[in-house]
């Protein structure tokens, strides 16, 4: 006889429930049941099990030798991540159900990593992250007394499915190809400052920001081949003089445009306002507001081209708007979306370029962002049997 579970599981790509039908015996096989309840296919979806059910069918297994096979028996990558649940992507169409059979193989697996994140010591403390469609970068703790405090988010426009992080700083730093010029694989024309950058998070107190300096602390905690996670610590911040911690856990997943990003203040009595943010700039641009998402159309550069940014709230937010300050001599506006602060919140960012050729036009990736969204709430149905 079978027994429900239902739990909940937050996914680096997508949010989904998963459900898994088990019985109380134990089997060395397993076979996921994926269904797609949309009108609409979903392409590299993440799916997660939490790994205690992946135990109690497989008993004490070897995951360095599991084997995911698909329906066609062909091998899948999978990991295992450092909060232990079990991770497999897939394609799938409007309706579709796929089965996947899981069990303990003989070889110990590798699989290509489409995923990388790593804290750049050579270049000032940096830490930039990516997978096979999108990169970023956010400023540590040796660039502060040289460029300023700046803890928003940076990124770096990609052409290509390969990961070039290492590639890029390398050749940067030996002064043979500048990352701010396009040499066929993309570029780093953002720019931040003081700001927000693509996305980050700070306390909205009295209708302003109260932004934080580069982080303090780095931590690595899981590198691909799927999904690649680390968490900044930053110093404490006064805010009205109240002091806050604040960390950021950020993961990626493969084939998503966005990042995620888990924002968290310790230190709050009650709650307080927070906005994440969108840097606006000057000139021909366009803002997008709706009940989850805010998505902001980059004034058109003959460098770049089109580039579109978007932040998306699983939970939504309470209201967007557009705050302007100044820092010294520079004056800086975003567009903000706005959030009550009881526990951390976790959102999504990322961006659309034109010429990476991912979308047909720019505009394309409002369709993208709004798929996004249905997706987490529409979630895949995964079930697992015998």
């Amino acid at each position: 006889m079978f027994s429900p579970v239902i739990f909940n599981s937050q996914f680096s790509t997508l949010n989904f429930i998963v459900l898994i039908l088990f019985t109380s015996c134990g089997t060395k096989q397993m076979v996921l049941t994926v269904q797609n309840p949309s009108n609409f296919d979903r392409k590299s979806q993440t799916v997660e099990i939490p790994l205690q059910d992946v135990e109690q069918r497989l008993g004490n297994p070897d995951y360095r030798k599991l084997a995911l096979t698909d329906p066609k028996g062909a091998s899948v990558a999978y990991q295992i991540t450092y909060d232990k649940r079990f991770i497999f992507q897939l394609d799938i169409q409007a309706g579709e159900s796929q089965s996947f059979v899981l069990k303990q193989g003989k070889e110990v697996q590798e699989f290509e990593s489409k995923t990388y994140a790593r804290f750049i010591k050579e270049r000032k403390d940096d830490f930039a992250w990516e997978n096979d469609r999108v990169a970023f970068r956010i400023y540590g703790p040796a660039l502060k007394p040289i460029d300023g405090p700046s803890n928003g988010l940076d990124v770096w426009y990609k052409s290509t499915d390969k990961l070039i992080i290492d590639k890029w700083y390398k050749d940067d730093l030996a002064r043979k190809a500048s990352y701010h010029e396009d040499h066929g694989e993309g570029l780093d024309d953002y720019k931040v400052g003081r700001s927000l950058g693509a996305g980050a998070m700070a306390p909205f107190v009295n209708d302003s920001l109260w932004l934080n300096e580069n982080f303090a602390a780095q931590e690595l905690l899981e590198n691909g081949p799927i999904r690649s996670t680390f968490k900044l610590t930053y110093n404490k911040l006064n805010v009205n003089g109240k002091e806050y911690a604040e960390t950021r856990t950020v993961s990626i997943d493969a084939g998503s445009q966005l990042t995620k990003i888990t924002q968290s203040y310790e230190g709050v009595p009650e709650k307080i306002t927070v906005a994440a943010g969108l840097v606006k700039r000057t000139g021909n641009d366009s803002i997008i507001t709706k009940d989850n998402c805010v998505i902001y159309f980059e004034p058109y550069s003959d460098k770049v081209g089109n580039v579109a940014l978007a932040m998306v709230f699983p939970e939504g937010y309470k209201k967007a708007t557009i705050n302007t300050y100044k820092v010294g001599n520079s004056s800086y506006s975003h567009v903000l979306a706005v959030c009550d602060y009881e526990k951390p919140i976790t959102y999504y960012s990322g961006y659309g370029w034109s010429k990476a050729g991912t979308f047909s036009d720019i505009f394309a990736f409002e369709k993208y962002i709004a798929k996004f969204s249905e997706s987490l709430k529409v979630p895949l149905n995964v079930t697992c049997q015998d």
